[in-house]
């Protein structure tokens, strides 16, 4: 009886273990589905205030380009369904920008768990920067960068051609600039992780800074038009946002070095 009790009890035994090993798995499962839903029921809330007052978001968004139109001419819709599916469109993507902060805050949630100390003291000031930069950079490419680039469209259009922007193509413009933008803008996290996680070292980046400015200027004869005057606009607040990610990555060396030296 003894023995064949035995191997009943350690079938048994392993598959309590096998449980206790899964049921950590399933947990992780059960929390990110509850904050993806959050981000999501976060995105749906903010949509439908802003999809009722659709028409005046884009109105406004719109004003750079109109403000350049010849007298008598007005941006036009081409597609059937374009009147409707434009102001969604435009509410969707707006929701998802204004729901960012909390969207990232569930998946900070998330992850910060599984971080040590000294990794989420410095996960937490990049997160909220990331955020401030993202919009800083759709903000620059709104009120700075639009007024430029479409006053150089409509002046640059042939004699004789009437500019009537269907307003689906412009909308797919405008949010293409303002995620380059916007990206552009996180210039300061990326070099910073890029020491940080020591793919890289301050004085290795800090002496390739002529192809930094060089890569700039592509970058800013790719995303504005051929003029000097925007591309010089988009260049040098990427080299500058560059040189402050070098600053940034000094500071935190710094207080990490003292961090060590104190411990020691």
């Amino acid at each position: 009886m003894t023995d064949q009790d035995s191997p009943q009890q350690e079938s048994s035994s392993q598959d309590s273990s096998s449980q206790d090993q899964g049921q950590p798995l399933v947990d992780h499962l059960i929390e990110l589905r509850t904050r993806l839903l959050h981000a999501i029921l976060s995105v749906l809330i903010i949509f439908l205030p802003l999809f009722y007052v659709a028409n005046d978001i884009y109105s406004y968004i719109s004003e750079p380009l109109r403000q350049f139109l010849p007298e008598g001419t007005t941006m036009i819709a081409t597609d059937v369904a374009s009147p409707f599916l434009t102001p969604f469109k435009l509410s969707l993507v707006l929701s998802i920008f204004v729901a960012m902060p909390y969207i990232l805050h569930q998946i900070w949630s998330f992850i910060a768990p599984g971080l040590y100390s000294n990794e989420k003291k410095i996960a937490m000031p990049l997160l909220i920067s990331s955020i401030l930069l993202f919009y800083a950079g759709i903000a620059f490419a709104f009120y700075v960068v639009f007024p430029l680039v479409f006053g150089f469209f409509t002046a640059a259009a042939p004699e004789g051609v009437t500019v009537m922007t269907d307003i689906n193509r412009y909308l797919d413009f405008v949010l293409k600039l303002f995620f380059a933008f916007g990206l552009a803008f996180e210039i300061p996290i990326a070099t910073v992780l890029l020491i940080w996680t020591g793919a890289t070292t301050i004085d290795s980046i800090a002496s390739k800074r002529a192809y930094v400015i060089v890569g700039c200027f592509v970058v800013g004869m790719v995303l504005t038009p051929p003029d000097i005057i925007s591309q010089v606009l988009l260049a040098f607040p990427m080299w500058l946002l560059f040189e402050i990610g070098i600053l940034f990555a000094r500071i935190f060396k710094l207080d990490r070095s003292d961090s060590a030296e104190a411990n020691e």
